[in-house]
Formats: C-alpha cells, sequence, structure tokens
C-alpha cells in the first residue's frame, strides 16, 4: 500500500505501481477553470483522479482502465477514499468508451503508455500499461477533441522527445497548448518529460516552464514541494 495525506493506494494487483509521473500530472493537471466533470483515461490504480478528487470540487470523476485487475483495484481505492460519491471507473477500452459517448468533460487527464520500442517483455500486464500501442496518442487526442466540454482542457504527461509530436496531432484537433512544463530529475539532467496541456483556444503566449525535482539525491527542490506537499506524508 501506498500512503498519500488523504488516501491510499492498494497496488498489489496492478503491474503499474504509484509512480513520479502520476503524482506530478495529478499536482500538475490545470483547475483553475473549477471543472464539474473530469476523466481520467488509463487510470491505472485511480492514482491521478483520486488526485483531482482532493484538489477540486468536481462532481463526476470518472476513470477508463481496460486491465481487469487494475480496474478491479481502482474501484477498491474509490470505495475505500472519502470520495467515493464522486468517482467511478470504467471497464472499458477507449475506443469502446467513445462510440457512444454521453457525457463532456471539462478536463480529461492521462497519463498515457508511451515505450513506443519494438519488444514486449513476458509480463502482458506490464506490457499493456508501458507500451504505447496499447493507447496511441493518436486514440488519446481524437477521444479529447470528442469528449472534452467548449472550455475543457486536456493535461497529459509524456517523455519529452514525442512533445513536438503530441503538440502537432492536438492541433489537427483544433486543441492548441494552453500551458507547458518541463521535468528535469536533476540541474544537470536532460528534460525527461514533458507536462501539456490544451484548450480548444489558440493563444501565443502561454506559460512554459521548467520544473526540477531533486538538486541532489532525495534533496528536492522547493518547486517540487511545494507542487505535491499536498499529497505525499512526508513533504
Amino acid at each position: 500500500m501506498f500512503q498519500f495525506k488523504q488516501f491510499s493506494i492498494n497496488q498489489d494487483k496492478t503491474a503499474m505501481k504509484v509512480g513520479t509521473d502520476g503524482v506530478l500530472l495529478g499536482a500538475w493537471a490545470p483547475t483553475e477553470h473549477q471543472p464539474y466533470s473530469i476523466l481520467d483515461i488509463g487510470t491505472g490504480t485511480g492514482l491521478i483522479a483520486l488526485m483531482l478528487a482532493q484538489r477540486t470540487t468536481a462532481e463526476q470523476i470518472d476513470a477508463l482502465e481496460i486491465e481487469e485487475e487494475a480496474y478491479e483495484q481502482a474501484v477498491d481505492n474509490f470505495e475505500n477514499s472519502s470520495w467515493s460519491d464522486r468517482l467511478f471507473c470504467f471497464h472499458a477500452g477507449l475506443d469502446e468508451f467513445i462510440e457512444e459517448p454521453e457525457d463532456e468533460y471539462d478536463l480529461i487527464v492521462s497519463n498515457p503508455p508511451f515505450y513506443a520500442e519494438d519488444y514486449k517483455t513476458e509480463n502482458e500486464q506490464r506490457d499493456l500499461a508501458r507500451f504505447q500501442d496499447a493507447l496511441p496518442f493518436e486514440d488519446l487526442v481524437e477521444a479529447a477533441d470528442l469528449l472534452l466540454s467548449e472550455n475543457g482542457i486536456l493535461a497529459v504527461i509524456i517523455p519529452y522527445k514525442d512533445e513536438t509530436r503530441f503538440i502537432a496531432l492536438a492541433k489537427d484537433f483544433d486543441l492548441f497548448p494552453a500551458r507547458i512544463t518541463r521535468v528535469k530529475g536533476t540541474p544537470t539532467s536532460e528534460i525527461k518529460r514533458s507536462l501539456l496541456a490544451f484548450s480548444r483556444t489558440t493563444s501565443e503566449n502561454f506559460p512554459t516552464d521548467e520544473l526540477i525535482i531533486e538538486t541532489t539525491r532525495h534533496q528536492y527542490t522547493p518547486e517540487y514541494i511545494a507542487l505535491t506537499q499536498d499529497f505525499y506524508l512526508k513533504m
């Protein structure tokens, strides 16, 4: 079990454990527009949906998970939280979910699978969670275009090397950058991740910044502490 300040994550059934990427997106995703409805695509253990339940007053927080044991784990984690009445998990793939969309969402978040290499491991669960062919970026952006409300925001975390391609894909669906944060592990390391937020409004002057996680091993930067201290027990 992974214990946060206001909720806990059971993760014994699923291959993908709580990780920095999920915490980053859950803490960073823009909520200034006070979303009423939120969708977490590929929720895994339910981490990001739970973080957004803590951060917002959204009445409807839906999560989508295709892998059966991860889905069951997310349901348990939702039911054991203080926000169980606002959280709901669907056991379905994205293609199935968008066949008959019933709702629009003010915020869609996803920490999508992104190892696009051609090899697979022996662990089918981990492959499903980690390999991009399980949820191609194209499918994610197309779904966001279909499901986002007029003033809705799509927020994702992806490898920095894929940032330009993802932005170009989003533009094809008239989704434009609203905020970008590039993440480095240490001051001297290369940029590893991009946190991207998109809206239907084009802007030339959207905020772009950089987040460094640590100065040295386990010495976290003030910016990272400020972002995550509402969640991590020891921040």
